[in-house]
């Protein structure tokens, strides 16, 4: 079988992509295993906005990139299956934040533990030194975003 664009590339972004989708992929294959509910990809990028603190639907809708209405319907599917529920905001009564539920804690802790052993299983795959270098490689600063000018532009 032959290497299509998507198997093997210069571009640094599809590598960096493929680990990605390996990673949730993987991740949600096995929170459905143990007896969690099946997420969409927006639902998990959702999650993991949440996990990293961005918990107002508006900044999660900025980070993502996609529209608030987008990221409330993604909301609303997860707090209907009991995951997230919406509060007031402590600094701010007039805007909601998401929360994790009893349920949606549970699958947090479960996904903790099948990202330690992804991590076990890619070191394995791997080596040691390939996934430090992509800890230290993604740990470091890289500074804010930039544009790059065209020429002609």
């Amino acid at each position: 079988m032959s290497d299509t664009p998507f198997q093997r590339s210069d571009y640094l972004i599809v590598p960096l992509l493929r680990g990605f989708e390996w990673f949730d992929e993987s991740l949600q294959r096995s929170l459905v295993a143990s007896g969690q509910p099946t997420l969409t990809r927006p639902e998990s990028m959702v999650m993991m906005h949440v996990q990293m603190g961005i918990v107002r639907p508006a900044d999660i809708a900025r980070s993502l990139r996609i529209t608030r209405q987008a990221v409330h319907s993604t909301i609303n599917s997860l707090i209907e299956r009991d995951i997230f529920a919406l509060e007031d905001d402590p600094a701010d009564g007039r805007v909601k934040q998401v929360v994790l539920t009893a349920r949606g804690n549970a699958m947090r802790a479960d996904a903790k533990q099948i990202v330690d052993q992804l991590t076990d299983e890619l070191t394995r795959r791997v080596g040691k030194r390939a996934v430090q270098a992509l800890r230290d490689a993604f740990v470091a600063d890289w500074g804010t975003p930039i544009t790059i000018k065209l020429r002609g532009d």
